[in-house]
């Protein structure tokens, strides 16, 4: 364990900016993790698929005959074409390739290549689509590119021990919200990772909560947040963090999963995928969303000003608390371990 008055540096500012790193880390990091793609709710019956793009690897997943949830590349293998546009859908008993028409039955393999003609050599068998392994924690779907990953068991380990007494398979997708950020993922993630902000950033959180006894707990690879509530707050729940980028932020009557997803070295996608049982009031429901909406505002306004301060090629690295700020170093050692940086 790390001494507890050691400041560690930072990572280079140069690992923040440029395709040729984004490209490192898509191979090294994102295709090797459990990713969160979507609830189940979201695909209820048989035909039901959620489509999205991470890191720039196009992904599906479809509930089958067997109600057996699969993933897939959202390529075709004839010319690489699209099953699905982005977003939630049914289709009617098969996947459709949207270019040319090639149909995949939900198990991914190919039952049709439309008008081919005959071909010497050619064997349908050859032609399924690219799966991915696919599991479920609770009701939430997560996929890995990586065929040799450890079960999602591992990964999900820590927060399934601080989940145990949480009715999490009551709860159902309710909405979703998005936000485009200006800034490279991994500053947006160590944003998320530490506290020590929070006065400065945060003056509705902070009177929310008593940021002079924040707690940041390392449980790899999980992080978890905690401070002291003042009163009965949205904040009030469980605060956490699951690597690559995911948030958990569990309130009293639901949960929001954070999905903080690079769409280039330069931009990510944030994902809030609200879920509440089918009991909790709307009025219940848009609480957390408002005072999220509020916070995520001012993080999106600051993580972008130190992006382009990281751009601007003036700092390099710095220090980091190690009070506040070890969740960081944690964050930064995995990404170093990653992608094998000296």
């Amino acid at each position: 364990m790390r001494k507890p008055n050691l400041a560690p540096k930072s990572l280079d500012a140069a690992l923040y900016r440029g395709p040729e790193q984004y490209a490192i880390e898509r191979r090294t990091i994102f295709a090797h993790s459990w990713l969160l793609i979507a609830h189940e709710s979201q695909l209820p019956d048989t035909g039901g698929y959620v489509a999205t793009s991470v890191a720039g690897y196009p992904l599906i997943v479809v509930r089958g005959e067997s109600g057996k949830i699969r993933a897939f590349h959202n390529v075709c293998r004839h010319r690489a074409g699209p099953l699905a546009d982005d977003g939630e859908g049914r289709c009617q008993g098969q996947l459709v390739c949207r270019y040319h028409g090639w149909r995949y039955a939900l198990d991914g393999r190919l039952a049709n290549a439309r008008d081919f003609g005959p071909a010497e050599g050619f064997d349908p068998r050859d032609f399924a689509l690219f799966g991915i392994a696919c599991e479920n924690w609770r009701g939430f779907v997560f996929i890995n590119m990586d065929a040799k990953a450890a079960p999602l068991a591992e990964t999900i380990a820590p927060l399934e021990a601080r989940t145990r007494d949480m009715p999490l398979e009551s709860f159902r997708f309710w909405r979703r919200q998005t936000h485009e950020i200006r800034c490279n993922w991994k500053n947006y993630v160590e944003n998320y990772l530490e506290g020590y902000h929070i006065p400065l950033v945060h003056p509705g959180l902070n009177n929310q909560v008593d940021a002079a006894h924040y707690a940041v707990d390392v449980v790899p690879p999980a992080i978890f947040h905690w401070a002291p509530p003042r009163g009965d707050v949205p904040m009030s729940g469980l605060w956490a963090w699951l690597w690559p980028c995911h948030g958990i932020n569990a309130y009293k009557d639901g949960l929001m999963m954070e999905r903080m997803w690079p769409v280039g070295h330069d931009r990510i996608v944030l994902d809030y995928l609200y879920c509440f049982p089918e009991d909790v009031a709307e009025a219940d429901r848009e609480r957390p969303m408002l005072s999220s909406g509020i916070i995520t505002a001012e993080d999106i306004k600051i993580t972008e000003a130190v992006q382009r301060n990281l751009d601007a090629g003036v700092y390099s690295t710095g220090r980091l608390s190690p009070r506040h700020e070890m969740g960081v170093a944690w964050f930064q050692e995995q990404v170093l371990a990653a992608t094998r940086q000296p």
